[in-house]
């Protein structure tokens, strides 16, 4: 498995299906070892979710949508929040991504959890936000929060079938 640098991002981006689409500002969000997502909508728990042994009885937690500013940012508070990307993600059979926060979002005291973009997957993905410092944090919409890294793997997969497929994109 081999990290994929920028030069190799940029072919794919330009490929069908592009690996990344509806982006803000390329040349800002492409870094040397990764894409920067940007923030579009965040998210208050509502309620909690059901995580069962299979998945059929799966129920997501219930959320609320924050309202942006008059200056388009949003003040959070110590907390947890779901945030969704402008960013659609089309993975190639034989190339999976992790996500890892910015580090100016760190050194506001804030973190991004995330799980495996698998090979094959497509979509706009969500993440969990998590304010730590006890002074909260502002964030402008469309901000860099995230940076994906991408990997070849050795070999293609069967790719992700899995229900996240396609979410958050109309499809």
């Amino acid at each position: 498995m081999t990290a994929l640098p920028k030069a190799e991002l940029r072919h794919l981006i330009a490929g069908t299906p592009p690996l990344l689409a509806e982006y803000l500002d390329l040349d800002q969000q492409l870094q040397p070892n990764g894409i920067d997502l940007t923030f579009k909508e965040i998210f208050d728990y509502a309620g909690p979710g059901i995580i069962p042994v299979d998945n059929a009885g799966r129920k997501l937690a219930p959320v609320a949508t924050r309202p942006f500013d008059t200056d388009g940012r949003v003040h959070l508070k110590e907390g947890i929040y779901l945030i969704t990307y402008n960013e659609v993600v089309s993975l190639p059979a034989d190339v999976m991504a992790l996500g890892r926060p910015r580090s100016s979002l760190l050194r506001c005291g804030a973190a991004i959890h995330t799980a495996v973009w698998d090979a094959g997957y497509s979509g706009r993905s969500q993440s969990l936000l998590v304010v730590y410092n006890k002074e909260g944090i502002t964030l402008e919409k469309n901000a860099r929060l995230l940076q994906l890294v991408f990997f070849r793997l050795d070999a293609e997969t069967e790719g992700y079938c899995g229900v996240y497929q396609g979410e958050n994109t109309g499809v």
